[in-house]
């Protein structure tokens, strides 16, 4: 398969979920992206255009930083971090945007993490 086909398959799966959901201030969105490397999530107001808050492993000031790994462990820490950061912003409730990634393994691994921390989904 070539790689521009594969591309332009991701980015419809990410269209198809992000058309169904959108986030507002009092409900934003918890988007999150995995490369090979890192993780990364934000908290976005749709309505505004704006990021309220973002977390990932590439974080400064992150404990055992270079040791940080793109897998399902790493994702409990983050999905716990990304609570803490909204919760700081007094964000409680979001809408979960898992791009173009199945809801399995590393994404689930985060999102779980996230409402055990408090978040509502």
């Amino acid at each position: 398969m070539r790689i521009e086909n594969k591309n332009r398959l991701q980015q419809n799966r990410r269209w198809r979920v992000r058309n169904k959901i959108s986030g507002t201030a009092q409900r934003p969105r918890l988007s999150v992206k995995f490369t090979n490397m890192h993780i990364y999530a934000q908290f976005v107001d749709d309505d505004k255009g704006i990021t309220l808050a973002a977390v990932s492993t590439r974080g400064k000031g992150l404990p055992d930083r270079d040791k940080l790994r793109a897998n399902a462990v790493t994702a409990k820490k983050v999905g716990g971090w990304a609570a803490e950061a909204a919760k700081a912003q007094g964000i409680e409730r979001v809408v979960f945007d898992r791009g173009s990634a199945q809801y399995h393994g590393k994404v689930k691994a985060l999102a779980d993490a996230a409402r055990a921390a408090g978040l509502k989904f």
